[in-house]
C-alpha cells in the first residue's frame, strides 16, 4: 500500500472540490499572479466557479515595508480576508497556475493568523481544467465574512531571531532555493551564498514537472531525510523572499513535521547585511 501523508486534510484533489464546491462555508481562493498586475485579468478569463481572486502581492503585504514581500498587519490582512469573503469558520480553498507557489504563500499567511481551516488544490488550476470540470468567467461577489486574526508567531521568524539561532543543535536551516544560488554561483543580492549550517532543499523538487501535483509521501520524505532534516527539530525555511520557502513550510506540514517556522525576509535581506555571516 503506498505512503499517504501525515495531514492530507491540507490537500485538496479536484474531485474533493467538485464533491465540496457548493456546500455552505466553503470559499474558493484563486491566488494566480502576474507580476505585471494582470492575475484579475486571468483570473475573469476563466476560473474555478465561486472562486473570488485574491492579489496576495498587494492585498496581504505590508506596503511600508522597505524589504519585499513582508506580512501585511493583522488589521489590514483581515480587511483583505473579508473582501474575499474567508471569516472564521469557513473552508478556503487555494490554488494557482504555478506549482502552488501562492497558493502556499497564502496558506502560511493564514496559518501566521491562527486560520486553520485551508487547504491547497493539489496540481492546481491546470488539474482543475485536466479534470474536464466546468470553468466560469463570472464575477463572484461573495458577501463580505469577519475575518478575526490570531497571531501565531513561532511561524514566522525576524532576522535577529535567524542570527541567534546559528549553531543551535536543535534547529535545522533550510535554504529552498536552486542549487547555484545556495551555492553561491549566481543571484541578485549584494552578497552570494546562504546562510552558515543550512542545508538545501530547493522548492522546485518538490512538486511534478510539468503535472504540478506534488510529489508523493515517500519522495518528499527522502528528500528531507536525505538533507539531513529530523523530525523533533525545529526547521527554519528561507529563500528570497519567502515564497518557495513558504511552498516547502505546506510539504513539511502535510509530511507531519510540526515545528516549522519561516523566515520571510530570507536572502533579500541576509545577503545585502554586511554584518551577518555567509558560506559559500
Amino acid at each position: 500500500m503506498p505512503a499517504t501523508f501525515a495531514r492530507p486534510e491540507l490537500l485538496a484533489s479536484p474531485d474533493w472540490l467538485a464533491e465540496h464546491l457548493s456546500r455552505p462555508g466553503i470559499r474558493v481562493v484563486d491566488c494566480r499572479y502576474r507580476v505585471d498586475g494582470t492575475g484579475r485579468q486571468v483570473h475573469a478569463a476563466g476560473h474555478i466557479p465561486g472562486a473570488v481572486h485574491l492579489d496576495w502581492a498587494h492585498e496581504l503585504i505590508d506596503a511600508d515595508d522597505p524589504l519585499p514581500f513582508q506580512l501585511a498587519g493583522p488589521d489590514e490582512f483581515a480587511a483583505a480576508m473579508s473582501r474575499a469573503g474567508v471569516g472564521d469558520g469557513a473552508t478556503a480553498i487555494l490554488y494557482d497556475d504555478t506549482a502552488s507557489l501562492y497558493a502556499s504563500r497564502v496558506w502560511w499567511s493564514l496559518r501566521c493568523y491562527g486560520f486553520e481551516g485551508v487547504r491547497v488544490l493539489d496540481g492546481g488550476w491546470a488539474a482543475w481544467v485536466a479534470s474536464g470540470r466546468p470553468t466560469s468567467t463570472a464575477a463572484p461577489g461573495p458577501e463580505p465574512a469577519v475575518f478575526t486574526p490570531r497571531s501565531a508567531s513561532s511561524l514566522r521568524l525576524s532576522t535577529p531571531d535567524v542570527r541567534a539561532l546559528l549553531g543551535s543543535p536543535d534547529v535545522e536551516l533550510v535554504d529552498t532555493r536552486g542549487p547555484a544560488e545556495y551555492r553561491g554561483q549566481e543571484g541578485n543580492a549584494k552578497r552570494l551564498g546562504h546562510i552558515p549550517g543550512a542545508v538545501n532543499v530547493p522548492a522546485a523538487l518538490l512538486t511534478v514537472p510539468g503535472s504540478q501535483v506534488f510529489e508523493t509521501p515517500e519522495r518528499l520524505s527522502r528528500l528531507y531525510v536525505e538533507a539531513g532534516v529530523q523530525r523533533g527539530r525545529r526547521v527554519v525555511l528561507y529563500d528570497g523572499a519567502g515564497i518557495g520557502a513558504a511552498k516547502a513550510a505546506f510539504v513539511l506540514a502535510l509530511l507531519g513535521y510540526e515545528d516549522v517556522a519561516l523566515y520571510d525576509s530570507g536572502w533579500a535581506d541576509w545577503g545585502s547585511r554586511l554584518d551577518l555571516p555567509v558560506a559559500r
